[in-house]
Parts: structure tokens; C-alpha cells; sequence
């Protein structure tokens, strides 16, 4: 699963962050851990879903355990509510 999302971040880069969106959600075994929902709310938020990217931020943030990632995903978070 973990190989299968950061083929996702590469294809984000390659053909864009729809087509890797629909890679990340596809992806099972990853539901309780950050990194996926903090992946996802990144793509939602480059594709201008800003709510939905608010909510997979969220979900990161209350999964996330250290305090880097956690301001990391806070400021991703603010960011998101702005827009």
C-alpha cells in the first residue's frame, strides 16, 4: 500500500492530481494512518476541492503523532480554509 501511494505522488507529478487521486483512493490497508489522508487532502487541495481537502487534513492531523507533522498538517489545514 505505501508503494502504491507514493507511485500515486510520482503519477501527481506526471499527469497530474486527478489521476492520482483516483490512485489514492483505491488504495486499501492505509485508512488509519496520516500519511494517506494527508496525501489525499494535498491533491484535493491543488484540485481546488478545498472543503473535502479540509476534511483529509482533519482526518490526518487527529491520526498524525508527531508534533512536526501535526504543525505541518495544521498550516496545510489553514491553508485550506482560507482558499
Amino acid at each position: 500500500a505505501i508503494v502504491r501511494l507514493n507511485r500515486a505522488i510520482a503519477l501527481c507529478e506526471l499527469t497530474g492530481p486527478a489521476d492520482a487521486l483516483n490512485e489514492v483512493d483505491s488504495i486499501e490497508g492505509l485508512e488509519d494512518r496520516h500519511i494517506l489522508h494527508a496525501v489525499r487532502g494535498e491533491l484535493l487541495h491543488r484540485l481546488g476541492k478545498h472543503e473535502e481537502a479540509c476534511k483529509a487534513f482533519d482526518r490526518a492531523l487527529g491520526l498524525a503523532t508527531s508534533p512536526a507533522e501535526r504543525a505541518l498538517l495544521a498550516r496545510k489545514l489553514k491553508t485550506s480554509e482560507r482558499d
